[in-house]
């Protein structure tokens, strides 16, 4: 299976929940050496990403990141991500092998005010969203940058991701199943819901700056 060589240029939309989570449980979805940062005493930041990345990206797919908590390795600060789901084979094989992301296959359904992820017959999460009584939004780019960690076997790596958008809030329903894999991190109450329109982004080079163990740790 072929696939493009970091870094990944990609455009379309996306929409973005964020949310308190409990750092006791987003533990048992993180490495134990990596330090969970906390926003609030035994609450870390934490969120779904759904996009759509389409003419003019690298690759062409849809795509749901998990996101239990923001870390701290050393000096670097940045998204874990537990769960990651897209729609295209090779994108599933790239975020494997260049940034050890835990892709899988999964079926979205876009419709012009909700997104549906589902992976053989099972719902993951279904979000419907629309302008709220308070809607703040902006008309020109913004550029931001964030890191993420990932690590499939003993190697942590590290990468930044660069987005150039334009953001609007929205109001946001999110319904996450039981049977979810990731429902126990109960990130069914977003505080905001984020739509990220024109949006490019820049996936870029990981580099590995530590060792993990191959399994998480739930123990800390």
């Amino acid at each position: 299976m072929t696939y493009p060589t970091a870094p990944w240029n990609l455009k379309g939309y996306a929409i973005l929940t964020l949310q308190l989570v409990d750092i006791e449980q987003a533990s048992k979805f993180i490495p134990s050496e990596l330090e969970i940062i906390p926003l609030l005493p035994g609450k870390t930041l934490g969120g779904i990403y759904i996009s759509s990345y389409e003419s003019g990206s690298l690759l062409e797919y849809n795509e749901l990141i998990v996101v239990p908590g923001f870390v701290k390795y050393q000096e670097k600060i940045g998204a874990w991500i537990s769960h990651i789901y897209v729609d295209n084979l090779d994108s599933v094989a790239g975020g494997r092998e260049i940034w050890g992301l835990p892709k899988e296959m999964a079926e979205f359904s876009w419709n012009q005010d909700s997104v549906r992820v589902s992976q053989n017959n099972l719902e993951l999460c279904n979000l419907n969203y629309k302008k709220g009584l308070f809607n703040f939004s902006t008309w020109w780019k913004q550029e931001l940058s964030g890191g993420s960690f990932g690590g499939l076997d003993c190697e942590l790596l590290y990468f930044e991701n660069i987005f150039k958008t334009q953001a609007a809030l929205l109001k946001g329903n999110l319904e996450i199943p039981q049977q979810s894999p990731f429902a126990s991190l109960k990130l069914d109450k977003p505080v905001f819901t984020v739509n990220l329109q024109k949006l490019e982004l820049i996936a870029g080079v990981p580099q590995v700056v530590g060792a993990k163990s191959p399994q998480l740790t739930y123990n800390r």
